[in-house]
This record gives C-alpha cells, sequence and structure tokens, in this order.
C-alpha cells in the first residue's frame, strides 16, 4: 500500500503534467477543443489521484484485534480485504480489515466504509446518479455507450438495469415523505386525472403469478413498505417536527394503512372485474396496462362555448388560460399481492385519493375527477373519490363526434367539420339528449350506412348515454372548471411512451415499474432531492446514526 505522502507526490506529478500541457497549448496555438479533448484524460487521472490519497488517508480500518459492536464481540480480519469502487474517474481498489463473529463470515463492521461514506455497491453514488439520469430518458443500451463517450469508462447495460432498480426501491417512501405544498401556493380546484397507457411485456402476467404460486408454499406476505407502498394520509395540521426515527414510523404505519385500503378494496371487486381485464390482455397477448394518474390545484377560468371552440379548433390553450400548480405524476402496473394480481389501476387510485386527502385534509377545495369513458376508471373514480365531481375528458367526446360526422360525410370534408362542430356546440351547452336523440334519427334515416359505420354510430351512442352524468358541460364552464384532461394524456406521452416504448423494446413487470417510478420522479422535477434522499436512507441503513449524511437523514424535512 502507498503511503499518503507517495500519494501526494502522484497527484503532484499529475498537476505538473497538466501545467505543462498548457504550456504547450500555448505554444503551439491549439483550438480551444483540442485543449479540452487533451486535458480530460489527465484531469480524470488527477481527480482519481485525489480519490486515492483520500483513501490512504483513511487508512485501513484497523480498531484492535476485538470491537464490540451491536452487543457483540466482533473479531478483525486476519488480512486485509479488497473491495472495487467505480468513481467517475476510474476504478479503485480499497484494502481494509473487516469485523465479523468469526473469520470467514459475512463483515458486521467495515470501519473504512463508514468513514468514507461507500455505497452498498461498488459504483459511487454520483456514477450511478449520472447514469440513471441518462437511463430515465433513454435507451439502457444508449444511455450507457452515452456515459462512456463522456467519462471514457463506465458500466455494462445489465449493470445499469440493476442501479434502476435498486434505485427505484426508494421511490414510493421518497413520495410518501415529502412536505405538502405551502396551502397559500394552492389554488382553488383540485383536479385529479388518470388514463392507461399498454406497455410490451416480455412474459405475460400468467406465467409470473404460475410461477409465484409455485415458489411459495404459503400465500405471500402484505407487500413491504419498499416494494409496494402508495401514498398515505397526512395529518390534517402540521405538527411540530418529530424526531426521525418518530417520522420513519409514522410513515411506515401510514404506508400500512394505504395498504390495507387496497387490499379491501379489492376483495371488494367482483371476480368479473378480473377476468374482464385478463380477456384485454388476452386479445393482445404482449401488452400490460401502466396506469398514470396527476394531482394539481388550478385556478377557476370561466368560459363560453364558442371560445372551447376555438381553442379545440387551433389546438392550442388560450393565453389566458392558468396553469395547473404543483403538478405531481406518476404511473402504476399490476402487482402481486398474497399471490394474487392486483390491478396498477387499483394501486393508483388510492395513491390518488391519498394525495388528495393530504392536499385538502379539510376538504374546503372543489375537488375534480378528469377521467375518459372507460367504465373501469369511473368505478375507481365512485369507491375513491366519493365526493368529487366526474368530467367526461372532451376531447374523447371530440374524437367520438369526429368518428360519427366521418361516417356521415366524407372524411375530413367541410360538412363532416359543420357536422361535427355543430353536435361539440350542442354538447357543450348541456343538450347532450339532443344529440343522442339526432343521432338515433340518423342512424335509422340512413339505411345503406355500412355496418362498420352503423357499429361506430352505435358505439358513439353508447358511450355518450354511458357519460351523460359526466356531460354537464354547459354548468363545468359556468364554475370555471377545466374540462379536458390534457395533463393524464402528456404524462401517458411523456412518461410511459417516450421511454417504455422505443423501438424493439420489451420489459419485465418490475423493471418497467422501476422506471416509471425514477421516471416519474425526475419528470415532476423532484430529481435531485430524491438522490439526496436514497442516499441518505442507504447510508442510514448500513451505517446507523453518526454517518455523513446523517444531517440529511429526514430529508423531507430538511428542504
Amino acid at each position: 500500500m502507498m503511503t499518503e505522502e507517495t500519494q501526494f507526490l502522484k497527484a503532484q506529478k499529475q498537476f505538473q503534467d497538466l501545467c505543462e500541457l498548457m504550456r504547450q497549448a500555448g505554444r503551439e496555438g491549439w483550438r480551444m477543443d483540442e485543449i479540452e479533448g487533451r486535458a480530460k484524460p489527465k484531469l480524470m487521472r488527477l481527480g482519481l489521484e485525489f480519490l486515492a490519497g483520500h483513501v490512504e488517508r483513511e487508512g485501513t480500518g484497523d480498531v484492535g484485534p476485538d470491537v464490540a459492536y451491536d452487543n457483540r464481540t466482533l473479531h478483525r480480519s486476519q488480512e486485509l480485504h479488497s473491495r472495487r469502487y467505480l468513481s467517475i474517474f476510474g476504478e479503485l481498489l480499497i484494502e481494509r480489515y473487516i469485523y465479523a463473529v468469526r473469520e470467514g463470515q459475512k463483515a458486521e463492521y467495515v470501519p473504512v466504509d463508514a468513514g468514507l461514506g461507500l455505497p452498498a455497491g461498488e459504483n459511487s453514488y454520483l456514477l450511478e446518479e449520472w447514469q440513471q439520469r441518462l437511463c430515465v430518458k433513454d435507451a439502457f443500451g444508449q444511455s450507457v455507450e452515452d456515459l462512456k463517450a463522456i467519462l471514457g469508462q463506465g458500466v455494462s447495460v445489465r449493470t445499469a438495469e440493476g442501479m434502476n432498480r435498486s434505485m427505484a426501491e426508494y421511490a414510493e417512501d421518497y413520495r410518501v415523505t415529502q412536505p405538502l405544498p405551502p396551502a397559500a401556493e394552492e389554488a382553488e380546484l383540485l383536479v385529479t386525472t388518470g388514463d392507461g397507457k399498454g406497455v410490451v411485456m416480455r412474459r405475460p402476467l400468467a406465467e409470473e403469478l404460475r410461477e409465484s404460486r409455485e415458489a411459495a408454499a404459503v400465500p405471500a406476505s402484505a407487500p413491504t413498505a419498499t416494494s409496494a407502498s402508495v401514498p398515505v394520509v397526512a395529518p390534517a395540521r402540521r405538527r411540530k417536527r418529530r424526531t426521525r426515527s418518530a417520522t420513519r414510523r409514522a410513515g411506515i404505519a401510514r404506508q400500512r394503512r394505504a395498504q390495507e385500503a387496497v387490499r379491501k378494496h379489492h376483495q371488494r371487486l367482483p371476480s368479473a372485474a378480473g377476468a374482464k381485464d385478463q380477456g384485454k390482455k388476452k386479445k393482445n397477448g404482449k401488452k400490460q396496462m401502466a396506469y398514470v394518474g396527476a394531482v394539481y390545484t388550478i385556478a377557476r377560468f370561466p368560459r363560453t362555448t364558442d371560445q372551447v371552440l376555438d381553442e379545440m379548433a387551433r389546438r392550442e390553450r388560450s393565453k389566458d388560460r392558468p396553469r395547473p400548480q404543483h403538478k405531481r405524476v406518476w404511473a402504476e402496473m399490476t402487482r402481486i399481492l398474497e399471490g394474487e394480481p392486483v390491478s396498477g389501476r387499483e394501486w393508483l387510485f388510492c395513491s390518488l385519493a391519498m394525495e388528495c386527502q393530504q392536499r385538502d385534509p379539510d376538504r374546503k377545495r372543489t375537488l375534480i375527477c378528469l377521467l375518459d369513458g372507460e367504465r373501469s376508471l369511473w368505478d375507481m373514480q365512485r369507491f375513491w373519490f366519493d365526493r368529487a365531481i366526474g368530467i367526461l375528458d372532451i376531447f374523447h367526446v371530440s374524437e367520438r363526434v369526429w368518428e360519427v360526422a366521418n361516417c356521415f360525410h366524407k372524411k375530413e370534408s367541410d360538412a363532416a367539420g359543420r357536422f361535427a362542430t355543430h353536435h361539440l356546440r350542442m354538447i357543450l351547452d348541456g343538450k347532450v339528449g339532443y344529440v343522442l336523440r339526432n343521432l338515433r334519427r340518423l342512424l335509422d334515416e340512413n339505411k345503406e350506412l355500412g355496418s362498420e359505420k352503423r357499429k361506430t354510430v352505435r358505439e358513439a351512442i353508447t358511450y355518450f348515454e354511458n357519460n351523460q352524468d359526466h356531460m354537464r358541460y354547459d354548468e363545468y364552464l359556468a364554475a370555471g372548471y377545466p374540462i379536458g384532461s390534457g395533463v393524464a394524456e402528456g404524462a401517458c406521452r411523456h412518461l410511459v411512451k417516450d421511454r417504455l416504448e422505443l423501438t424493439g423494446m420489451r420489459w419485465e413487470r418490475k423493471g418497467a415499474q422501476s422506471m416509471l417510478h425514477l421516471r416519474a420522479i425526475y419528470l415532476n422535477g423532484e430529481w435531485d432531492q430524491f438522490v439526496n434522499y436514497r442516499i441518505a436512507k442507504e447510508q442510514a441503513a448500513l451505517y446507523g446514526p453518526g454517518t455523513a449524511y446523517e444531517e440529511v437523514g429526514d430529508y423531507a424535512q430538511a428542504i
């Protein structure tokens, strides 16, 4: 092993080489990019030498032949043990003593690891953070190549996938512990919205379930806080700051209550509901639904029918329309609970309900639930949001109206446009009954209409009949409520489609959920906070109180 002085001399030599490079650049008139390219490897090497010097300063962790630890006596290993540490500058080999109950057993105490704040794995926190920042935006293979091109070294695709899953284990706990937005910054209307997006899977859920049941002689226990937790209810009033341990205990208790809520709701569902979902999956055979939801507040914005039609025609929002405030999005896929599949739809709506209750514990805000016409989503709304005003997304309505218009007129013609505009106007004016009567009349009068077109019109009629209670748009517009679920549609695209539907992608269920967790955090603008939260939690679990990250151990209260 090198001494600290030797390590210092090596770093000094690297710095001198760098200075000489700069002098050479001046003499030969290098371009700036040439200087950057030639200096980078030397800077990386210098950084590695600095890290090596810091490790040398820490020593070997020899604190005596025996130590009292956790009410046990641990013994020092006879020889130094090596561990690999991959930093952004390159690889280090750290040699240190370990302490265990007996030689050859698992290390119980490693002074050097604790002193340096080393991670659980061999990759540095910063390297993992940089790698995953790229991974949530692009395919694993491409992101790995990108980081290697920048650093000159990196990790394998398999390692990057493992990083993703390990980081995602902290995502749900992070979401639970985050502070609420200041009440003064919240707008009058509290809005929740949800939608679904299919994800192409590598293996069907039925296969996973069969393997899960075969592997366990008894049903699986309830999910742990990190693997199957959901957001939970916050106290109605902010109380004095708790200790970290008290906060942690309260968070776990709230998570268990939320899990129990999902379990009870699942048990109340008719068995036909699950069969229906399985039937949909069988038809495709390759996809599972990722249910995407969002919660935000927004100011009232009364509008007229003409204003809405103008926005829809121009396909752009009015400049003076208020923006969503403190928007949070996330997505849930099917989970296996006690050996049985529980739809991501149930997990999502429980999460949405808990988030809404946290942000409006006294129920002072008007609660709005914006959904498309899927019956299962409205069933969820009635169960989890008993007081909400349910509104059918106007853009799904518009799609149906245009489909009907193209049945009676040449596709996308002026006549079809006039037909669609007229019926949309009637719907926005609260005259859904008129539209239904007119469509039935047109269907009866146009006997020559082809079977496919007749089917399209009948489906539209059924759609409007089933959702008529959620189509009182004249009342919604007068009250200033939002009537479009653009937030959910955008979340489906940005959160799911733009990452999980890249060309040729196939996902394992757990891997897809991990990516959705991290991508949601990234899109919510909470990436840096989450990374620090994860580090603090892992360090506390590894080394307990007194670690370098102790001060931010309860990150939710630190920010």
